[in-house]
Parts: C-alpha cells; structure tokens; sequence
C-alpha cells in the first residue's frame, strides 16, 4: 500500500466538502469509503480522524463520521465575537509593534498571497486565518492568542464551506492594508480596517449556495 494512501482519502474528501458536492451532515460510511477507494477501513479512520481534527468531520461516538455542518447564526455568532475582540488586539499591536513583528507579518502576507494565486482552497484559508493567530501571538499574550486561535479554527470550516474564490483575495488584499495601517501606527484606520474586514468576510460567504448531494461516491466521483 502506498504510504500516502490516507492523505489521497483525506484530500480528496476534502475536496468533496470544500467544493460543496458534499452534503453538511453526511454520514460517511467506513466501508463504503474503504470500497470506494480499494482500501481497508483502518485507513479509512486514520483518514476521518484527521479531517475530525481539521474541523470538517464530526465524530459522534457509536454513530460514526459526518460532514461538519455549522449554521448560518453559529457562523454570525462567531464572526460577531471576533469583531469585538479583534478590534481590541489591533489596538495592543498598534501600540506596541516593531520591526521584527512586522517582517514577521509580511513574511505571512507573502505566503498568504501564494495560496491566494494558486488557488489552493484548504491553505489558503488556513493562512487566512493563522494571519489572524500570528497578530493575537505578536501581542504577546497567551490567553488572547488561544482564544483567537478557537474562534479561527470555527471560522475556517466556516470559511471553507462558504467563501467564494474572490471573497478570498479580497481578505488577502485586506490583511496587506491592515499591516500598513500598523506599520504606520495609524490606531483608528488599523481598527476601523480589521472591524470592516471582518464583517467584509462575513457578508461574502455564500449561505445560498446549490444543495450539494448525501451520495458519497457521486461527490468522490
């Protein structure tokens, strides 16, 4: 067996969620994934529980594997706390940022920028939202940076599942301005700019998008 067989499981089912041909709250059945793609159902659960830890699979004990499936008002919810908070920790980095934070976050802008032009869905929001993180780490705060870290990590299958192509160069070209904004100390537009990015992200996901389908191999097809 190949050694990278339970990375092909893992991406190719994310795929399926991200690229919405996956229904939210599909049960993913072991055997039928281990048929699908000619493997054991030991490989099959190495490969759920991976995609369990990245947030797009829930794993309900005695009932097996689902597509993750965050609501609208669960999505509103987190993006509304983040803007209170958010704002809050731009202010702090204004107030204390230097050269070496920011060569830190421009080499970020760099890599964020790649996955952007490349369009790699799953790094590409993984970077979107570390951006976020690395401000709350910069602040020097362990507390903020955890529980920015746990709003993220909602927000990113969020994002995943319901950010368009464009709504996502569009936060990267935001998160360029934001970092001027700090580079220059500018307290006001830094907040106003991360206040209006993150409803900007908010109001771009696409909760209309077509129903996707529950059949497994039609989605993997």
């Amino acid at each position: 067996m190949e050694p990278s067989t339970t990375s092909v499981i893992v991406d190719s089912l994310t795929r399926a969620i991200i690229e919405h041909r996956l229904q939210p709250g599909t049960k993913l059945a072991e055997q039928k994934l281990a048929d699908h793609f000619g493997v054991s159902r030991t490989l099959v659960r190495q490969a759920l529980f991976q995609l369990g830890q990245n947030r797009l699979v829930k794993l309900e004990p005695a009932r097996g594997a689902f597509v993750a499936a965050p609501s609208v008002q669960e999505a509103r919810q987190v993006f509304q706390v983040r803007r209170m908070l958010e704002a809050q920790m731009t202010r702090e980095l204004v107030r204390t940022i230097t050269t070496a934070k920011l060569k830190a976050l421009r080499e970020h802008l760099a890599h964020e920028k790649a996955a952007v032009d490349r369009r790699d869905a799953a790094q590409r929001v993984e970077l979107l939202g570390d951006f976020h993180v690395r401000l709350a780490e910069l602040c020097g705060n362990d507390v903020l940076a955890q529980i920015v870290r746990d709003l993220v990590s909602r927000s990113s299958l969020i994002s995943l599942m319901y950010q368009r192509d464009a709504a996502a160069a569009h936060s990267q070209e935001e998160h360029v301005e934001l970092v001027k904004a700090i580079a220059a100390r500018d307290e006001k537009r830094a907040v106003k700019l991360m206040e209006d990015h993150l409803l900007h992200v908010e109001e771009n996901l696409a909760f209309d998008r077509p129903v996707p389908t529950h059949d497994i191999a039609q989605a993997l097809a």
